[in-house]
């Protein structure tokens, strides 16, 4: 076995031995389980075990509200919280005017290798000037001059952001940092993406537990490392009635390419549950929301997510979706001439989806299933 030469050099030898191992035997369509409802409870009990880092559902949140500030169109508000038994976090709450309860989106910033914002990159930070300058400059460079959260907020809709570890209150970390911070966690029996997940899983369910938010309307939406915790979180929990995904999708063996950040460690490892690919792919495990409404957008420009894994992920998810005679509920596009960005005509249409999707009504339930296959 001869050792890479360098991050984007060439691969060890046994890399591609490995991955033509992978044949994901837990994936719909491929499992010994037929029941679509049976599927989901068993894919989603591997997915929890890879987790690493334990249940969190004990823990009190015991929220602390800060004052109160106005917006436009709704009201501003800090609350601290403990996602974890580990750490107290601080999030960003909006809430419209007038009488709820709302419906709600779970904002789940995006990695960017941007540290010293995380909230603020999706919510107007009005309690931190040098923030606010950040942040204005991040949404210039990627969502059209917008903040997504305060956009939804005037659209009547409850919003909730909180910084992953690393970002805003929780850092700043510095790139390089990234990998120790892992190494750390992995000495101590926990996992850096296993921590993101619970804690991910469990502001939804502070969200949806609100008085002020209608339960049974609550989604997640996320931009790139965003979208990866946005439909991650709708297959770990039945907390989010929908999901919009923008510009995280892809198979596992068309992304793990020399040059893609996968290989390069560093922000991989908030992405890396180590084992889950000897059980599903990535699509399998966004899988797990079905039939629930999901929207999935890529750039076709896109670096990080080349084209053909993209195509192949949309194929898999539209088959599961098929299966459960739900294909009306699940939205796959890739914008033909755009980047790993999310600007305003996106924007335009993701809120148009919400819109459509968490109209007053029950949860959509996991419904009848066959095989992929025999779809």
């Amino acid at each position: 076995m001869s050792a890479p030469d360098s991050v984007d050099g060439p691969l060890p030898d046994f890399h591609p031995a490995l991955k033509a191992e992978l044949d994901f035997p837990l994936a719909w369509g491929s499992s010994p389980v037929r029941s679509f409802p049976a599927w989901r409870r068993t894919a989603r009990v591997k997915v929890e075990e890879l987790l690493v880092v334990g249940r969190q559902d004990a823990i009190p949140y015991a929220p602390a509200f800060g004052p109160r500030s106005p917006g436009d169109g709704f009201t501003r508000e800090l609350v601290t919280l403990s996602l974890t038994g580990y750490e107290r976090v601080r999030g960003a709450l909006l809430t419209p005017h007038g009488a709820g309860p709302f419906p709600a989106v779970l904002l789940l910033h995006d990695h960017g290798a941007r540290f010293d914002i995380g909230k603020e990159k999706l919510v107007r930070p009005w309690y931190d000037d040098t923030r606010e300058a950040a942040a204005q400059a991040w949404a210039d460079r990627h969502f059209s001059g917008r903040f997504i959260g305060d956009e939804l907020a005037r659209r009547g809709y409850v919003v909730f952001a909180v910084d992953a570890l690393g970002w805003g209150d929780r850092g700043p970390l510095s790139y390089g940092q990234q990998q120790a911070l892992a190494a750390n966690l992995y000495h101590l029996g926990s996992s850096l993406a296993g921590l993101m997940a619970r804690e991910d899983v469990r502001a939804a369910g502070f969200l949806a537990g609100l008085d002020r938010v209608d339960p049974h309307r609550v989604a997640a939406f996320g931009f790139s490392m965003g979208a990866y915790r946005a439909w991650q979180t709708a297959a770990l929990t039945d907390d989010i009635a929908a999901a919009a995904c923008v510009g995280w999708m892809t198979v596992l063996k068309e992304m793990m390419v020399p040059g893609n950040n996968t290989l390069r460690g560093q922000s991989a490892y908030y992405m890396l549950h180590p084992g889950l690919a000897r059980h599903l792919d990535i699509p399998d495990v966004a899988s797990i929301a079905a039939p629930r409404p999901m929207l999935f957008f890529n750039g076709a420009l896109d670096p990080l997510f080349p084209a053909a894994g993209v195509r192949e992920a949309y194929d898999r998810l539209r088959a599961v979706w098929r299966s459960c005679r739900a294909e009306e509920a699940l939205l796959l596009r890739t914008w033909p001439d755009l980047g790993h960005v999310f600007v305003d005509r996106m924007q335009d249409e993701v809120l148009r989806w919400l819109d459509a999707v968490l109209e007053p009504g029950p949860r959509q339930q996991p419904g009848p299933a066959v095989s992929p296959a025999r779809a």
